[in-house]
């Protein structure tokens, strides 16, 4: 076992206690189901409503999208695609500070309704939670759903079209078998994704009836400091996770297509003028649906820029040093991690074991632990810097571990018999090769890092404020203007940090 190896099982191992310690304090501290009120056995029903809502209006919304982008070629078709990446890696306080100003009662929706007499929209409650949960997860179904339109094997469109098959027809025996296959999948990561969700239930939650489960550690932790409360709430917002994440590994069906040659075919079922019609408008309401928010931020805040507080900026500098710190540690234990994989394969499991944990369930275990021994409030930053690191690393291995594979397939001979070992064959071999996987990784970590809105709501003290905790007290004190320049900050901090990570890495490989 090389030197790589054993470096990359060790922090695999660090891995491990670090994910698992937190949540085995908050099992012991969880005191039996029968501790759990009225209110929170609400709080879980909404959350579990809320997803499976959520999730079937993004899937079901995502479908015309998808099939649209799959059988049409049209010039920007690659910055559509690009579009609907955006939504992951945007903060999710500032979409919602964008959907607040599109949708709520002095937005432009309101006052078109209004013209015609209908109430205003109400943008709290049940309605702005899964609203915006439709925002974000929309786009990742439409790009999930593209990948198995493109899927189906050209050979069998070419077969429809010489059997006569029309529209009706490709959906019944091509399009079905292929939704059937995908769509159970997609729904449930989505619903995991709904169920942790945390920032749009601050946000947007509208009181007890509109209360999740992460909603309510908040409240237990915070507002209450009851740690056993806020531990059983942990634990059943753990086993959520860890169900919804076993369900969508098992919820998978063959299409029973076969293989095909890979061909891109013309599709000759969507060439009447209705089709095209009926495309276009979906791809243009999606567009439409993800630019106006942002744009509604960009129109309304950038003359509040320079008449920020002091406050925004030090925050700034605050989110700035986390994303950076964490995009460093979190590819340098995916690169030691990748290479121990090819050997231990254990080793990618436990690099994406917290795919399934909640910020804050590790937040409180992490509180649980420290409090005997030192004030956890002191440690805010580098506690937020280690959940940011822990849950951002099985994106970072999913991005280092293939290519590492075809590294070592491609090279590993070569690399044995010069004797390319240890921290040489890094420098000499890996990294130039893997820059560019790497550079993904480090600026998708920096992004999701500075916009990341979860453990520091339940830390901070106000000189500890990061720039997404800024941008909620503002909203919360109606500075609408302030919250909306300081969105811009935001903007430009989490796209720009990842344009700079993937960019550099880019052009350091060609």
């Amino acid at each position: 076992m090389g030197r790589g190896t054993r470096i990359g099982i060790a922090a695999a191992l660090v891995v491990a206690v670090v994910l698992l310690l937190p949540l085995g304090a908050v099992a012991w501290r969880a005191e039996g189901w029968d501790g759990l009120t009225a209110s929170d056995w609400g709080a879980l029903r909404f959350t579990l409503w809320q997803a499976a809502l959520s999730a079937g209006l993004s899937v079901l919304l995502a479908i015309p999208v998808a099939r649209a982008l799959a059988r049409r070629r049209f010039a920007g078709r690659g910055a559509v695609i690009l579009l609907l990446g955006a939504p992951f890696i945007l903060p999710v306080i500032v979409a919602v500070l964008g959907l607040v100003a599109l949708f709520g009662r002095s937005g432009p929706i309101s006052l078109v309704l209004g013209w015609f007499g209908v109430d205003p929209v109400s943008i709290y409650g049940a309605q702005g939670v899964i609203l915006a949960h439709v925002f974000f997860n929309m786009p990742l179904a439409t790009r999930l759903m593209v990948q198995g339109w493109q899927g189906i094997p050209g050979e069998r469109i070419r077969l429809a079209a010489s059997l006569g098959f029309d529209a009706r027809d490709t959906r019944r025996f091509l399009e079905w078998p292929m939704l059937r296959a995908i769509v159970p999948g997609v729904f449930l990561v989505i619903f995991l994704i709904c169920t942790t969700s945390f920032a749009v239930a601050l946000a947007l939650g509208g009181g007890p009836r509109s209360t999740t489960v992460e909603l309510a550690i908040y409240q237990a932790f915070r507002f209450d400091f009851d740690l056993g409360r806020a531990a059983i709430l942990g634990a059943l917002q753990l086993a959520l996770g860890v169900g919804a994440a076993l369900s969508s590994l098992r919820m998978t069906l063959p299409s029973g297509f076969g293989a095909g040659q890979d061909r891109i075919v013309r599709r000759w079922d969507s060439a009447g003028w209705v089709l095209r019609l009926q495309d276009t408008v979906a791809i243009v309401l999606a567009c439409g649906f993800l630019l106006l928010p942002i744009g509604m931020i960009l129109a309304d805040g950038l003359s509040h820029v320079t008449a920020l507080p002091a406050s925004v900026w030090w925050a700034t500098l605050r989110s700035l040093a986390i994303a950076l710190a964490a995009a460093m540690l979190t590819v340098s234990l995916a690169l030691a991690m990748s290479l121990a994989a090819l050997r231990a394969g254990w080793v990618e499991v436990v690099g994406t074991l917290s795919i399934a944990a909640s910020p804050l369930v590790l937040g409180t275990g992490l509180y649980i632990l420290l409090l005997p021994w030192v004030n956890p409030i002191a440690l805010a930053l580098p506690i937020v810097l280690l959940v940011n690191v822990v849950l951002a690393l099985p994106f970072a291995l999913r991005a280092l571990i293939p290519a590492m594979r075809d590294l070592h397939a491609n090279y590993g001979r070569l690399s044995s018999s010069l004797s390319l070992t240890g921290f040489t064959w890094l420098r000499l071999v890996g990294l130039p090769r893997l820059r560019r996987p790497a550079g993904f990784a480090a600026g998708l970590t920096a992004a999701l890092a500075a916009g990341d809105l979860g453990v520091i709501a339940l830390f901070a003290t106000p000189d500890q404020a990061t720039l997404p905790l800024v941008l909620y007290q503002l909203m919360g004190a109606y500075r609408m203007e302030e919250a909306k320049a300081a969105a811009i900050v935001l903007i430009v901090l989490s796209l720009g940090l990842f344009w700079i990570f993937e960019k550099g890495s880019r052009d350091a490989a060609t």
